[in-house]
């Protein structure tokens, strides 16, 4: 099959070392000239280019750009595929996204691969880096039921956790496990930093080890991402954090009072429920 795959960055470069292994064809897109020649270099992609033309012959193309980029790309794009061509995106977003291009693109797919580092770009496209871990699509009731099946075969080929979910219900479920993580992660790094006392925080930093690091990790990560995310689920988002500082505020309220039994419970309750999110099953 022939694989468009729109955004040489770390997912898309990614998806293209993972294809391409097992034997589709891949055409790659970017801005620049010199990122097409490292993707052909490292063995990425089959054929690379500046142009959206290039993917005339397309079977399906990956939208791999940043989310506010995905709609103007489906736009771009269209006057040079055919219209049995699918569509798919990598979004982190859905119930905007799928909206607006299944409007003007039939044959798209949304979907949401749950794979990533903090770093960004080619140079940090890896093998693998999606088995394992989950890859959510998102149809709609106007989504043909072929293209679907088509995008689900490939995303299965990549050894991910598929999944299938509506728009909606996507987007309110990684506003708790993906993008609240980030800003709450943020906040801690910021707080952090608003320690007045040099020597202290100093000190911080240098004794700062797993904990820190594993709770830290997504609030460093690609600034970019992190508004998007905000910007694309406000909604969800606000939902999520405001649950979120009601929750702290009763921890506030254990320790201002005393309240170690009260505290106790709660963090046995935490401690028991965190696995449920660390052991789900695929579909």
């Amino acid at each position: 099959m022939k694989i468009g795959i729109v955004g040489l960055g770390l997912i898309g470069g990614s998806l293209g070392l993972d294809l391409r292994a097992i034997g589709h064809q891949i055409l790659g897109v970017s801005r620049r000239s010199s990122t097409c020649q490292e993707a052909l270099a490292r063995g990425i992609v089959d054929d690379a280019g500046v142009n959206l033309s290039m993917l005339a012959a397309a079977d399906v193309v990956f939208i791999c750009t940043p989310l506010s980029a995905i709609i103007p790309t489906i736009e771009e794009l269209i006057p040079h595929i055919s219209a049995h061509t699918i569509v798919t995106d990598v979004g982190s977003v859905k119930t905007p996204i799928v909206k607006a291009a299944a409007a003007i693109w039939p044959n798209f797919v949304g979907g949401h691969p749950m794979a990533g580092t903090t770093e960004s770009g080619l140079d940090a496209a890896i093998s693998n880096l999606f088995a394992g871990n989950p890859y959510v699509l998102t149809p709609v009731e106007t989504t043909p039921a072929n293209a679907v099946k088509v995008v689900e075969e490939i995303v299965r080929s990549l050894a991910c956790k598929f999944y299938l979910c509506r728009p909606e219900d996507h987007d309110k479920a990684v506003a708790w496990i993906s993008h609240l993580p980030v800003i709450v992660s943020a906040g801690l790094i910021d707080a952090c930093m608003s320690e007045t006392d040099p020597n202290v925080l100093e000190l911080a930093q240098q004794l700062a080890s797993s904990g820190f690091r594993d709770t830290s990790r997504v609030g460093g990560g690609n600034p970019e991402l992190g508004v998007m995310m905000a910007r694309y689920n406000k909604g969800e988002l606000l939902r999520s954090l405001q649950q979120y500082r009601h929750r702290v505020d009763e921890l506030i309220a254990h320790i201002e009072e005393s309240d170690w039994h009260a505290l106790e419970e709660k963090l046995k309750q935490t401690h028991h429920s965190r696995p449920e999110f660390l052991g789900s099953k695929s579909t």
